[in-house]
This record gives C-alpha cells, sequence and structure tokens, in this order.
C-alpha cells in the first residue's frame, strides 16, 4: 500500500559514489524548502560502485549530522524511480544541476518519469558555484592517483576515500 502523496516531502536520489559538498550544498538549501527530505541511493546492478549502498547510506547520515538537518533521512531503492516515489508517498524529486549537459540529461529522465507518473513534479536546483566544478566521478579520479580532494567532499567521506585508496595501492 503507498504512502498518501504530498509535495512537503521531497526524494532526492542519485548514485552519491562518493557524496560530494556538492551533494551537500543542494541538500541543505533543499531541507530549507520542504519539511522532509528523503535522500535515496540507487542501486543499480548494472553499475560498478566504489563505495557498497551501505557505505554511501553511513556517509550521506554522517554528513547530514555534521550539517545538522534535522528533517533529513536516508534509504535506498532498487528499480523504478516512480516506483519508489510512489510508496515512499512522494510527489517533488529534486535534481541537481551543474552544467547544461546535465540539464539535458535531467530533462530526458524527467520526462520519461513524468510519462511513467504524471504527477510527479522535478524541481532543479542549480549547484552553489563553489561547488560547480565538483562531480562523483572526477572526486574518485583524483583520489585513486592520489591527487587532493579536501574540501570537495564532506570530512567523513575524505577519510573513507583516502582508505579505499590506500588499500588499492
Amino acid at each position: 500500500m503507498s504512502a498518501p502523496a504530498t509535495s512537503r516531502v521531497a526524494l532526492y536520489p542519485g548514485s552519491f559514489d562518493p557524496f560530494t559538498n556538492g551533494h551537500l550544498d543542494l541538500l541543505v538549501r533543499a531541507a530549507k524548502i520542504f519539511e522532509r527530505v528523503i535522500v535515496s541511493v540507487a542501486c543499480n546492478p548494472e553499475k560498478r560502485y566504489l563505495f557498497s549502498v551501505a557505505e554511501r547510506l553511513d556517509h550521506i547520515a554522517r554528513s547530514i549530522k555534521e550539517a545538522t538537518l534535522n528533517n533529513v533521512e536516508t534509504d535506498s531503492f532498487n528499480g523504478l524511480l516512480v516506483d519508489y516515489a510512489q510508496r515512499c508517498g512522494v510527489k517533488v524529486i529534486i535534481r541537481g544541476l551543474r552544467v547544461i549537459s546535465d540539464f539535458e540529461y535531467e530533462l530526458e529522465m524527467a520526462m520519461m518519469n513524468r510519462k511513467l507518473n504524471p504527477s510527479l513534479e522535478y524541481v532543479f536546483m542549480f549547484t552553489g558555484e563553489t561547488n560547480l566544478y565538483i562531480s562523483s566521478t572526477r572526486v574518485k579520479e583524483i583520489a585513486r592517483f592520489g591527487g587532493c580532494v579536501e574540501g570537495l567532499v564532506p570530512p567523513y567521506v575524505l577519510e573513507r576515500l583516502k582508505e579505499r585508496f590506500r588499500k588499492e595501492r
């Protein structure tokens, strides 16, 4: 049975591998707009992740706690986002944008999801200018080769990245 849908609750889905300061910036701002925000880690068996779902959830939860975001919770999901949103009783999906190419991809996904569930609304938020260049892919690449990613990810995530790549070297 589905929960009743409300626009006061927003869903912020993503892979968050790893969770960056760009993600956190968006989350802090979304938490000011919505009564409750659910950050949900997508589980895609076709993708290869650096961190497990449990690790990513832990990174996000610790970052939320450090930022004292009391109206934000974490979760994970498999399958279609539209089905998950309906199970959660969510009508609003938050997506972050950095550059024009992000918008093209996100618009395509939003339109497809709207076709599957016309009651879903999307809120596209631009990341703050200090985080414009941060992407999870670039953070992993820099960290993998021993570069400094301090200031690009929350402190706990920074330590986990260092630990993970120390083991690989």
